[in-house]
Formats: C-alpha cells, sequence, structure tokens
C-alpha cells in the first residue's frame, strides 16, 4: 500500500477555482496531504498575484507542498529580469504580453496597467517595482520535475526514450507533439500538464490534468494511489481509466 498524492493541473492565475481544489484534496486526504503542483500559475487568469501568495503560505505552514516549474512562470520570471527577455520557445512574433499568451492580466493583479501607446522599458519599470522580490525567488525556485516511485510529474512532459537526467528544461516545461505523440510506455506514468484538453485523460503512458482553466474551464485536481488515478469533483473520487 503507498500513500495518496495529489496533483493540481494548470491554475493560470484561478484562485478561486484553486482554492476549492485545496479544499476537495484536503477533504479526501487532509490537511497534511502530499500534493504536486504542474505548473502554469501565472497568465491569463485574475489573479496570478493570489495564486503565487497562496502557494508561498503553503510552504511557509510547511505543507507538503512541491509547485513545480511551468512555461508561464519562466516567462513571468524573464520579463521580469533587469532586461526583458523572450522565451526562446515562443513563436516568432508572440511575446509575454501579447493577448495570447496573458502576461498582461498578470500585470493587471500585481496592479500595474498596460496600455498599447505604453513603451517595453515604462511597462518592464512598474513591473518591476510592483512584483515583490520574494515572488521571483520562488519562480526562481521552482524544480522542472518530481519523480515519486513509478509517477514523474513534470510540467509539460517529456522525451521520449533520453535518461531523466538528461532530459531538458525546455523539453520539460514546453514539448507537445514528440511527447504527446508517443504511444510506448515511458519508465514512469507521466503525470503532466500544458496542452489544455477538454476534461483530464489518462493514455495509459500518461496522464493529463490541464482542463483549460486558463480559458475559463474547469481546474483540475487528481489522486493517485496504488496504480490507480481518480480525479476529484465536488463528491470525491472519480475513477480516471486509462483510454
Amino acid at each position: 500500500m503507498t500513500s495518496p498524492i495529489y496533483a493540481i493541473g494548470d491554475i493560470h492565475g484561478q484562485l478561486e477555482m484553486l482554492e476549492t481544489a485545496l479544499h476537495r484534496i484536503e477533504v479526501d486526504g487532509g490537511p497534511n496531504a502530499r500534493i504536486v503542483f504542474l505548473g502554469d500559475y501565472t497568465d491569463r487568469g485574475p489573479n496570478s498575484r493570489g495564486v503565487i501568495e497562496l502557494l508561498q503560505q503553503g510552504q511557509a505552514e510547511g505543507r507538503n507542498w512541491t509547485a513545480l516549474l511551468g512555461n508561464h512562470d519562466r516567462m513571468f520570471s524573464m520579463y521580469l529580469e533587469d532586461y526583458p527577455r523572450t522565451d526562446s520557445q515562443l513563436l516568432v512574433g508572440f511575446h509575454w504580453l501579447h493577448p495570447r499568451i496573458g502576461g498582461v492580466q498578470t500585470l493587471e493583479s500585481y496592479g500595474v496597467e498596460v496600455a498599447e501607446s505604453d513603451r517595453t522599458y515604462e511597462v518592464h519599470a512598474r513591473a518591476k517595482a510592483a512584483v515583490p522580490q520574494s515572488h521571483l525567488d520562488f519562480l526562481a525556485s521552482l524544480p522542472s520535475h518530481h519523480q515519486e516511485g513509478k509517477l514523474l510529474f513534470v510540467h509539460a512532459g517529456i522525451r521520449p526514450d533520453i535518461a531523466l537526467e538528461k532530459q531538458s528544461e525546455n523539453d520539460k516545461i514546453w514539448i507537445r507533439r514528440e511527447f504527446l505523440d508517443h504511444s510506448a510506455l515511458h519508465p514512469w506514468l507521466v503525470v503532466h500538464g500544458h496542452t489544455h484538453v477538454p476534461q483530464p485523460e489518462h493514455r495509459g503512458n500518461r496522464v493529463n490534468l490541464d482542463s483549460g482553466a486558463g480559458f475559463g474551464r474547469p481546474l483540475t485536481a487528481a489522486v493517485f494511489e496504488n496504480g490507480e488515478a481518480w480525479v476529484l469533483g465536488e463528491r470525491g473520487r472519480v475513477a480516471l481509466l486509462p483510454e
């Protein structure tokens, strides 16, 4: 028998949804439940600041929480460097403040407004003044994966047939096609987010928990125990079976 471990998919600034997910986990597993957060705490949703502060508070209280790095979290960090950077994994023409990415909503949660007439250096200066250093330190501390027995938790996925210690951070927080199209088993069941789907899915070799909270759809919390998986709904566990 193994003790349960919980995972929460991409949050994207949805503080109220996160609070609901944490409540469901506590009902199922108690206040000391082990939880892995799969990254993307920021962008798109209305309260990225509140999400980061809640995660910081939980860790400060000694809760058994592991928060992983997501690509949106890294983009946020890059923008807040002394000279703002754009992640090289983005499509040409995209940047953190592009409407498709959601950085504007993140800055709004810190009280920073962004207008089309603004220059990048102006927005950057306001952001640097508004975002606490402790939030940047938190983002800088996030690991890119967490292994728990036969489970591997990671934001986006892994490159198939590559040893874990040789996986790149870029792949772990950005990969899609090469990982999603791979149907053979990995050394672990890979629990990930990053690529939003209409509902959580179990593909036998991987479990995707990004159910699109960043676009206003539900946030998924799941539990893994003794080789089985469940989604936590309003009435408790619902089996998540391999497709």
